[in-house]
């Protein structure tokens, strides 16, 4: 199978499957609350296969779920910020906690996220969305509404997922402190893909065990990526955002089209985000839940790369970008 590579960067092989947008987890008869969800806007669900067919007939888009099928879904945490840092840290940067390299790294594509905490329903919409996750939500009822808007959001996205974009590879070992490593590698917007052994594809490939990553550079894994970033060097990373230490992007992509998805953990809108992607393209308006479109500013192409500015983002938003000649 050809693999194409665009701009140094490496789009994977096979498209991911298409996202689905989230359903939430309803345990409650229809009849006892089918007219406040419709209120909140809530419209996709997963309920007891007992349920389903007065769901439907309520206007839900319902399937089944039963409590085996939902306790077998690895399970995901509240994503955001914790700006209360328990950990020990030589910097006062927000910890952010996300599930993206949970989802990359799981073999099963089916999640739950556990009883999310208030104010986070829609970015545990938006993150499952982004990665291609099947994901059930079990929000707090406070949060429907805004849940019911991100649903709708979603649904609006076009569903034409590209391929990942990726500047390197990394062997998984499944150990904690590789999970860490891939944890960080995510939140520092660091685009790799995990592979099974190095792959001459690939700018380079990170396995640990080896001279060039000994298993005791991972002890400290914030210094790991630190280190993999001077080895990629920022110069040849295919996306850069500046401006902002809480948003996650995805970059998919096709030899001719790129789309970038933000995801806000930051709790509150982001303002003066700037973005570099290598390569020269035209960039599309900014899709994002609850706002209208806003153009991109400040847009320049410049030594070999695209930059333009995200004036706001709310919980998620979505840029094309079409290749120019």
């Amino acid at each position: 199978m050809l693999l194409a590579v665009v701009c140094g960067a490496l789009l994977l092989p096979t498209l991911q499957a298409a996202p689905s947008v989230p359903c939430v987890c309803w345990t409650a008869a229809a009849d006892e609350s089918a007219a406040s969800l419709k209120e909140a806007g809530v419209t996709r669900l997963c309920v007891p296969p007992d349920r389903v067919d007065a769901w439907r007939q309520a206007g839900f888009d319902a399937v089944g779920l039963d409590q085996s099928d939902l306790t077998a879904r690895e399970r995901l945490g509240t994503p955001g910020v914790n700006f209360q840092i328990s950990r020990a840290s030589a910097t006062r940067s927000p910890w952010i906690d996300a599930n993206g390299w949970r989802i990359l790294r799981s073999p099963d594509p089916r999640f739950r996220y556990d009883e999310i905490r208030a104010g986070r329903g829609a970015l545990a919409a938006a993150e499952a969305f982004a990665y291609g996750a099947d994901a059930v939500l079990q929000i707090d009822p406070k949060d429907a509404q805004a849940v019911g808007a991100m649903q709708a959001f979603l649904a609006s996205v076009p569903d034409d997922r590209m391929r990942p974009v990726a500047d390197f590879g990394v062997v998984d070992d499944g150990s904690p402190v590789m999970g860490e490593v891939l944890n960080l590698l995510t939140r520092r917007n660091l685009l790799f893909r995990l592979v099974s052994a190095p792959d001459p594809q690939l700018r380079m490939t990170v396995k640990l065990g080896t001279p060039e990553y000994p298993e005791s550079d991972a002890a400290d894994p914030s210094a790991f990526a630190l280190k993999i970033r001077h080895q990629l060097t920022d110069e040849q990373r295919t996306l850069r955002i500046y401006g902002t230490e809480v948003v996650i992007c995805r970059l998919t992509g096709n030899g001719e089209r790129r789309r970038l998805e933000l995801l806000n953990y930051g709790g509150r809108d982001v303002t003066g985000i700037r973005v570099r992607v290598r390569g020269t393209f035209k960039a599309s308006d900014v899709q994002m839940n609850g706002a209208d479109r806003v153009p991109v500013e400040d847009y320049i192409v410049a030594d070999g790369a695209t930059e333009f500015s995200i004036p706001r983002l709310t919980v998620y938003g979505v840029v094309e970008l079409t290749e120019t000649k």
